[in-house]
C-alpha cells in the first residue's frame, strides 16, 4: 500500500485557515492565463497546483483570462488555452475575464480619485521611471501628484473615451514615495491603449494593469487564496494596498507564492516563443519542437505523464531547476503501462 504523499507549505497554510475557523464552502481557487500565446510546460505546475488543490478541498476552480493588454491577445489563445486544460484533465467551475469586471475596475478606479487617493499623470514613461528613485534612494513625487479629484476625472473620462493618444497620460495610485518596495512607488493603474479588443470590441480606451485588476477580479470571484509564482511576492503588497482601500466585506482573498517549474536547457518565456513563431523559426506553437503544452501533445507526450511531473516536481518556496530527463522519465513511465 503507498504512502499518502506529505502535504507541502501551500496545503498547510489553508489548513491552518480552516482550523482558524475558514468555512470550507468558502475555498475556492483560480488559474489565470494571459491569453497573448499558448501555454508551455511552465504553466503545467501552476495548472496541476490550482486544480489539484481543487481536488483535494473539494473546492471549485475557476478559469479566468487576464485579457487586460489588446494589444497581444488574441481568442486564438483563448481557445487553445482552454483546450490544454482540458487535455491535462481537468475541468473548471466558472470561465471568467477580467474584462467581465472592467466596469467595476472603472468604478473603483473614480472612487479613488474621488478620495484623492489617485491621479492623472501626464509625464513620459521614462519621467516617472526616474522619479521612482532606487531600490537604496527614495522617489520624488510626480508634479501632477497634487492634482485636483475634479481634474482628475475630468481627464480619466477622456482618455476613456479616447481623446487622448496612447502613451500621453496615466491613472495613478497614491502610494509611497519612500516606500523600500518601489512597486509602491506610486504605480501606475490604467493606461490608454487605442486598440479593439477581443471580447469588449472598442468600448474602452484605457485598460487596467495586471496589478490593479488581479486583486479586485480575486475579490468578486470570491477566490479565497490567490496563488502566484514566486516572481508575484513583491507585488503582494500592492495586492493588499488596494484591497485595504476597497474591500468592506465579503471574502478578502489571500495571495501567497510558490516557486515557478525552470526547466534546464527549455525556453518557458512566452516572449521568446513568440519570437520564434514570428521569425518563423518554427512552424507555430503547436510545432512538436515547442515547450508548449499542445507542441508536447504533438510529440506523444500524456496528459498523465505531465501531471505526474509536476507532482514529482513538487510545491516549494525556493526557485530550482529541474532537469529534462525527469520529463522524460515520467512519459516513458505512463507509456511503459499501456505497452
Amino acid at each position: 500500500m503507498s504512502e499518502k504523499p506529505s502535504k507541502h507549505f501551500i496545503e498547510h497554510i489553508i489548513d491552518e485557515d480552516l482550523t482558524a475557523g475558514f468555512e470550507p464552502t468558502a475555498l475556492r481557487f483560480r488559474f489565470p492565463p494571459e491569453p497573448n500565446g499558448y501555454l508551455h510546460i511552465g504553466h503545467v505546475k501552476a495548472i496541476c497546483v490550482n486544480f489539484e488543490l481543487g481536488n483535494s478541498y473539494n473546492a471549485p476552480v475557476n478559469l479566468r483570462f487576464d485579457d487586460t493588454n489588446p494589444a497581444k491577445e488574441e481568442q486564438h489563445f483563448v481557445d487553445a488555452i482552454k483546450k490544454d486544460v482540458s487535455w491535462l484533465g481537468y475541468s473548471w467551475d466558472k470561465e471568467c475575464y477580467a474584462s467581465d469586471y472592467f466596469d467595476q475596475l472603472y468604478a473603483w478606479a473614480v472612487q479613488l480619485i474621488q478620495q484623492g487617493k489617485a491621479y492623472v499623470d501626464g509625464q513620459s514613461a521614462e519621467q516617472m521611471a526616474t522619479q521612482k528613485g532606487t531600490p537604496t534612494a527614495p522617489g520624488t513625487a510626480s508634479p501632477f501628484r497634487d492634482q485636483a479629484p475634479d481634474e482628475a476625472l475630468r481627464l480619466f473620462e477622456e482618455m476613456k473615451n479616447g481623446t487622448h493618444p496612447e502613451g500621453s497620460f496615466t491613472l495613478r495610485f497614491k502610494g509611497d514615495m519612500v516606500s523600500p518596495n518601489m512597486l509602491l512607488r506610486d504605480p501606475v493603474i490604467y493606461r490608454i491603449i487605442n486598440k479593439n479588443h477581443h471580447r469588449t470590441a472598442d468600448k474602452w480606451c484605457v485598460y487596467p494593469m495586471y496589478d490593479w485588476a488581479h486583486g479586485q477580479s480575486d475579490y468578486i470571484e470570491h477566490i479565497s487564496h490567490s496563488l502566484c509564482t514566486l516572481e508575484f511576492k513583491p507585488h503582494r503588497d500592492l495586492y493588499d494596498a488596494f484591497l485595504d482601500e476597497l474591500v468592506a466585506e465579503g471574502i478578502r482573498p489571500k495571495q501567497r507564492e510558490f516557486a515557478r517549474l525552470n526547466l534546464n536547457y527549455t525556453i518557458t518565456s512566452k516572449r521568446k516563443l513568440q519570437r520564434l513563431v514570428d521569425e518563423n523559426v518554427v512552424s507555430g506553437w503547436d510545432d512538436p519542437r515547442m515547450p508548449t503544452i499542445s507542441g508536447l501533445r504533438r510529440r506523444g507526450y500524456t496528459p498523465a505523464s505531465l501531471r505526474k511531473f509536476a507532482e514529482t516536481v513538487g510545491v516549494a518556496k525556493r526557485e530550482n531547476v529541474i532537469d529534462a530527463s525527469l520529463l522524460e522519465f515520467c512519459i516513458r513511465e505512463d507509456l511503459n503501462k499501456t505497452a
